[in-house]
């Protein structure tokens, strides 16, 4: 297959797909002899990245795919700038971060990307990226194949809201996620509105407080994956989503320590370190969050790459049932 590439230039102190793409923010992203793969609605996307370019290309090949990139990547926000401002605030930034550079927060789909934050509740990176790509295969839409491997589109809600649909999730080893997923589908059915709010962009002209608010009516999602929501798909950049964690690196780092006097994970901490780091780093305090976050990771550079694979080597256990 005959790939038509196009590039810009961006240096990887901007964005380093190496890292954002494998920094706990999104799941789906594959790596193969260096090109970087992934499904976006009607088109496979495909990145590749030098020195100082950015190359880009999609299957099949649309002329506006530099349009959805730009804004995939939130490219119109110089983070070098913000990199700048963080380290004059907090002395501790730069010390903890500077080699993780070209991390920058990425604007996604707001529905993917709530379905797979509930994969994410108790869980790994490597495993929650399984279970997304098994929702892809398995409820996705056929696109194209590349490199040898069978890219699908992510579900819209009516596949994943049938009757059957938890038990055939919790086959695949989804435990019980597959129930929340399940009933947040059967939401967005039963109620066109919401996830029409969801999807629409309406809601990026709310408070974080609303946002967070209306992503916590769906089953499985706490503060932590509605912040996770508002900051990565609704331009939320001064949402600090807290974990335990995070808390810890609150507590360990920063001497952090909870006016309520409690040691457990409370709404009012919850609040409380979010006003922290509000106030520390600034309107885009949750970018700097993520940063941080990505540097405390120790499996950051597991699986980046893999070698060119067979046509059969992804295939998987099992295509959903015929309605």
């Amino acid at each position: 297959m005959a790939i038509k590439w196009s590039s810009v230039q961006i240096s990887p102190s901007e964005l380093s797909l190496s890292k954002v793409l494998r920094c706990g923010q999104t799941f789906r992203w594959k790596c193969i002899d260096q090109i970087w793969s992934c499904s976006f609605n009607d088109r496979i996307i495909l990145l590749k990245q030098n020195d100082g370019n950015l190359s880009y290309s999609s299957i099949p090949f649309k002329e506006d795919t530099i349009k959805l990139i730009h804004q995939y990547f939130h490219l119109d926000i110089d983070v070098n700038r913000l990199y700048k401002d963080w380290c004059s605030r907090d002395a501790r930034f730069l010390k903890n971060s500077s080699r993780f550079q070209g991390i920058r927060i990425l604007d996604q789909d707001p529905w993917e990307n709530l379905v797979c934050f509930i994969c994410s509740s108790n869980n790994n990176v490597k495993r929650i990226s399984k279970m997304c790509e098994s929702l892809c295969v398995n409820y996705g839409q056929y696109i194209a194949t590349f490199q040898g491997v069978k890219h699908y589109s992510f579900p819209l809600p009516e596949p994943l809201a049938g009757n059957n649909i938890e038990n055939e999730l919790r086959d695949l080893g989804f435990g019980y996620r597959a129930k929340f997923i399940n009933k947040t589908a059967q939401m967005m059915l039963d109620d066109p509105d919401i996830y029409y709010l969801l999807v629409s962009g309406k809601l990026r002209d709310k408070t974080s407080i609303e946002c967070q608010q209306f992503l916590l009516q769906f089953p499985g999602v706490g503060p932590k994956v509605a912040d996770c929501v508002a900051l990565m798909s609704l331009n939320k950049h001064q949402v600090v989503p807290i974990d335990t964690h995070f808390y810890q690196i609150a507590k360990r780092d920063y001497r952090f320590h909870s006016k309520s006097k409690s040691k457990t994970m409370t709404k009012i901490v919850y609040d409380e370190i979010q006003q922290f780091f509000l106030d520390l780093w600034g309107s885009y305090a949750g970018w700097a969050h993520s940063l941080l976050f990505a540097a405390d990771l120790t499996d950051l550079e597991n699986g980046i790459n893999r070698k060119r694979i067979s046509p059969e080597a992804d295939r998987p256990k099992r295509r959903r049932k015929s309605p």
